[in-house]
């Protein structure tokens, strides 16, 4: 092979790679990954009832009505799972929170925090019950193959008084609505 053969090689594989830089860098300069921002599930909206409840610190209190003395004391209470709850490959948290409304009772719900690029989407809260026992949470798959989280606890026989010590095993088995943003039970 001659020389003027080997210079000409030489000068395309320079051309090509030259190019491909070219081209790489302007792709990469277009694309560089947006970084999600953190889910921050204690700092989230969720709603109880219809009415949103900002958690800070994973509290939120309100006047139970304006001007009142009264509190609506909404709290964190853990009992943490976490799955993919709506199929976006992110793994989201779902958890219990109580709510105190100045009576004697203390109610208890699941809600889930979706771990979504601008940080968490709280959902619409799920009513387990007054002043029932929690015991676990956890995530597990249906028959379908979608991600459902079941919390077991303990709550009082059907006629006991609310006076009562919960000591009847239940679990509530739940599946996510995305676009609903709301828990529904299944069997």
């Amino acid at each position: 092979m001659s020389i003027y053969k080997r210079i000409l090689i030489v000068l395309g594989i320079i051309v090509v790679l030259t190019g491909g830089l070219v081209i790489f860098s302007f792709q990469s300069a277009d694309t560089k990954p947006v970084a999600a921002v953190a889910c921050d599930y204690k700092n989230a909206t969720y709603t109880i009832d219809g009415t949103p409840v900002e958690l800070h610190d994973g509290v939120a209190e309100t006047e139970a009505a304006p001007g009142s003395a009264s509190k609506i004391t909404t709290r964190y209470f853990g009992n943490e799972a976490k799955a993919d709850l709506d199929g976006d490959g992110r793994t989201d948290i779902a958890f219990l929170i109580t709510q105190e409304t100045g009576g004697s009772g203390t109610f208890y719900y699941a809600v889930t925090a979706l771990n979504t690029m601008n940080g968490c989407k709280g959902s619409e809260a799920f009513f387990l019950g007054d002043r029932i026992a929690p015991q676990t949470t956890e995530a597990s798959s249906s028959a379908d193959g979608k991600n459902i989280i079941i919390v077991n606890y303990a709550d009082r026989a059907e006629g006991e008084p609310m006076t009562t010590e919960p000591s009847v095993n239940k679990s509530a088995r739940l599946s996510f609505d995305p676009q609903a943003m709301s828990f529904v039970k299944v069997q």
